[in-house]
């Protein structure tokens, strides 16, 4: 039997585990892995800190060479050479070596795409003067690198404040250079809702990062002493002796739009749950695929290395007969920004409006292990989950410490599509050093269940706005309650509420109307749930605003 010839155009997460599945799975099949590039594999997530020189060693950012694929799996790696057509119907690819000229034409029994993704650089005039990056490749970070070393600048504007845009500007202040964050939206990380990006946007502007949201890209204009000067839409003008653009990548959809492949409504390449085209003989992977979203179900686009890799070994497995299937992508994912830290997967409150998918949210703000123990840090979570079933639908944590582990645990319950229940008897390892009794997952899955079995109802701040309750008839009209203690309350105070401590509430019922919806809040939630249940034993009509006044204070700054 004939062996079975594979060609891959494209390494890095998806086109280099493709090869690797494949050669594991299939011993006598001829493989080639074309890649445009010097390199075959690279930590493309390291570069923004190989620019700050937290990673010191170029070297440390190649994940594998061209000789290790040829001795350990018997791969012909073929870099610096350019796939430039696709011939289904004779199954032949065209190559051009990009040193030497050469053109050659290879045939495939299956072919793999992973050309990735290209940075975005948007059309405004001057985007391509001297002194403009993008930061996607190792030679991308090479020229950045040679800039910072011949023309020494000392101030930078970042445009975009996605995941590459935060690390790029924690990085250059490691530099010592001053950094302007420009974004048209506004907040950080539009990945993650507005209310929980506020204290990592405090951070940078402590740290001398100059925030400027709602703050377009008009363009660029050269000035005096090779430095750029930076337009935005309000009219400003902005002058910087560098400029890193950080707006987004769009799938590299060339190769397969030329060859008459299905493009999917989000621009990526079409593919199936085996990562195959609409050409039964090509699969494609990687950044350049549209792919499933998890918790919508519509299609969707993931740059991400994780989802990227995992598609490669589908890939492979589909080429060798193996029943396989990709279910889709969530979006795990995590930054850090100077101390904080910041994680997301699934769907996010706009993503389930937009979509018009019912869910319920809270807000919890757990230390992220036993607060007896030294150095205990809050973690601020929110939890969207079906009102229906109590399914999860998506999660946000921002914290010091703890984020990473949490994030994890909640996105692997999302994928196995576990509910606020499932969470509640979610056995976690603990110590004091490493969590709590009652881990923050089991709390943000008791304060789900509770709400979905109907042992305290729950309103949401937004709800309690003074203008719009005072239109309401009295009866209908919510009084909120404070139930914290004397000294928080004299701290701040949510405007228009009562106070009663939860320690004098079974002793002062008498002073709250029977008739009337009440509004609970405390700290941050916990000692509110207390005093609705002890409210709703006696006959009272009681909700707990989630997150406490924790979430007020942080949802006016939103204001």
């Amino acid at each position: 039997m004939a062996s079975k010839r594979v060609l891959i155009v494209g390494g890095v997460a998806g086109g280099a585990s493709c090869a690797a599945r494949l050669r594991r799975l299939d011993e006598q099949a001829d493989i080639y892995l074309f890649e445009r590039g010097p390199e075959i594999s690279f930590a493309n997530c390291g570069l923004p800190y190989y620019l700050g020189g937290v990673i010191a060693n170029r070297q440390q950012l190649l994940v594998a060479s061209p000789e290790r694929f040829r001795d350990w799996f018997r791969i012909e790696v073929r870099t610096r050479h350019d796939v430039q057509r696709i011939d289904r119907q004779n199954r032949q690819i065209e190559v051009v070596n990009i040193q030497t000229g050469q053109k050659m034409v290879e045939s495939y029994d299956a072919l793999v795409l992973s050309p990735g993704a290209a940075p975005i650089r948007p059309n405004v005039p001057g985007v391509d003067l001297p002194g403009i990056f993008t930061l996607r490749t190792l030679e991308d970070a090479d020229r950045i690198v040679q800039w910072i070393a011949d023309h020494k600048p000392r101030r930078a504007v970042v445009v975009g404040a996605g995941y590459i845009g935060l690390e790029l500007a924690e990085n250059l202040v490691h530099r010592g250079l001053e950094v302007i964050l420009l974004e048209k939206l506004p907040h950080v990380l539009p990945s993650l809702d507005e209310e929980m990006v506020l204290g990592v946007e405090e951070e940078l502007r402590q740290r001398g990062v100059e925030v400027r949201l709602g703050c377009a890209l008009a363009g660029f204009e050269p000035s005096d002493y090779h430095r750029l000067s930076v337009l935005t839409e309000p009219g400003e003008r902005i002058l910087a002796d560098m400029v890193l653009l950080a707006v987004g990548v769009r799938p590299d959809v060339r190769l397969a739009q030329e060859a008459g492949l299905a493009i999917g409504p989000t621009g990526g390449i079409q593919v199936d749950e085996q990562m195959r085209t609409s050409d039964p003989y090509i699969w494609a992977v990687g950044d350049a695929v549209e792919v499933r979203d998890w918790i919508t179900g519509q299609p969707t686009l993931i740059p991400l290395a994780g989802p990227a890799a995992r598609q490669g070994r589908i890939a492979a497995e589909s080429i060798c007969g193996r029943p396989t299937r990709y279910r889709g992508s969530q979006g795990t994912a995590i930054v850090q920004v100077f101390s904080w830290v910041l994680a997301c997967t699934g769907a996010n409150e706009r993503k389930l409006r937009q979509c018009g998918i019912p869910y319920e949210k809270i807000y919890l703000y757990p230390p992220h292990h036993a607060s007896y123990y030294p150095g205990a840090t809050p973690l601020q979570m929110k939890v969207l989950f079906s009102p229906d079933n109590g399914r999860l639908l998506g999660a946000q944590i921002v914290g010091r410490q703890g984020v990473a582990e949490r994030i994890n645990v909640l996105a692997f319950a999302l994928q196995k599509q576990a509910t606020v229940f499932d969470l509640e008897e979610a056995e976690l390892a603990y110590a004091p050093q490493f969590g709590s009794v009652k881990d923050p997952i089991n709390m943000a899955g008791f304060i789900g269940a509770n709400i979905l079995r109907g042992d305290m109802a729950i309103v949401h701040w937004e709800q309690c706005d003074l203008g719009r309750l005072a239109d309401l008839p009295e009866q209908s009209r919510p009084l909120i309650l404070d139930v914290r203690t004397p000294g928080e309350r004299a701290t701040a105070a949510a405007p228009g509420s009562i106070h009663i401590p939860l320690g004098e509430l079974r002793t002062r019922l008498q002073e709250l109307p029977t008739n009337r919806p009440i509004w609970v809040y405390c700290g941050a939630g916990q000692r509110g749930y207390y005093a609705a249940r002890i409210l709703q034993q006696h006959g009272f009509q009681v909700a707990n605003i989630s997150g406490g006044f924790a979430c007020f204070r942080m949802l006016q700054k939103c204001k």
